[in-house]
């Protein structure tokens, strides 16, 4: 009875120790993408090749009360300090994003910074099912805040609040990504990504807002990428071409 009893307590403590490793995915299907690292070469970066989009540039749009020759938008030399040692490779100068805004009254302001081809807004697409958004950001300690739009396979999009402005100098922001937000349709026709949609930065009613800089660094997510990967998925986009049940049929006569 004895032995019996040591023999069931050990298996026990087996599988408790052991299902959470087996029921943790595995680390080869986390991965970090570099999005964008704003160096703004005129060539599709890795990421751009890697997931098949089209090379975009950035473009700005903001509320209704800007001032006249505002905003101002330009890739400038610089980079933070902690991405010196991956940057000392580049044949490049590291360059940043940086826009400048003006409005005309104190109120509740906003600009957005969004992919664009052709003057036209460009959603960036996630690979996988995204679990964090990552990027640098330079403040200029006002009491601006910053959110991550992006638009879920339903088609609705998401505000992803990132925090405030309210510091000097370079910061990293990582925000996660909510569980609620569907990132991948049921529908075989429905999209198969969550997208990135831009920044919206908006003013504290009560800041001041005649000299505003920002600047924007390397772009990043965490995803896991077969998260979405199931037993035959190459069937799920398979193409019948002009084939026809009917033709089956005749055929069988």
């Amino acid at each position: 009875m004895k032995k019996s009893v040591v023999a069931l307590t050990s298996l026990a403590l087996l599988f408790g120790f052991c299902a959470p490793v087996f029921a943790q995915p595995s680390s080869r299907a986390v991965e970090t993408f570099i999005v964008d690292d704003f160096d703004n070469n005129g060539e599709k970066n890795a990421y751009q090749n890697m997931a098949g989009t089209e090379l975009w540039t950035w473009g700005v749009q903001t509320s209704r009360f800007i001032e006249e020759g505002f905003p101002k938008k330009d890739f400038v030399p610089g980079q933070p300090n902690s991405l010196r040692v991956l940057n000392r490779d580049k044949n490049a100068e590291p360059k940043v994003l940086g826009i400048k805004t003006k409005f005309a009254r104190k109120g509740e302001n906003w600009f957005e910074l969004y992919p664009e081809v052709d003057g036209k807004p460009y959603e960036i697409p996630f690979v996988g099912t995204c679990t964090q958004i990552d990027f640098w950001v330079w403040g200029a300690n006002y009491l601006y805040y910053i959110d991550i739009l992006v638009r879920d396979s339903d088609g609705r999009v998401h505000t992803l609040p990132a925090g405030n402005l309210a510091f000097n100098g370079w910061k990293n922001v990582i925000v996660t990504v909510p569980t609620s937000i569907r990132q991948h349709s049921r529908l075989r026709s429905g999209p198969d990504t969550m997208m990135f949609v831009g920044f919206r930065v908006r003013t504290d009613p009560d800041e001041f807002v005649d000299d505003f800089n920002i600047f924007f660094d390397q772009l990043k997510y965490t995803t896991n990428t077969l998260s979405n990967i199931f037993d035959g998925y190459e069937l799920k986009d398979i193409d019948f071409g002009d084939s026809s049940s009917s033709s089956s049929s005749e055929d069988a006569k």
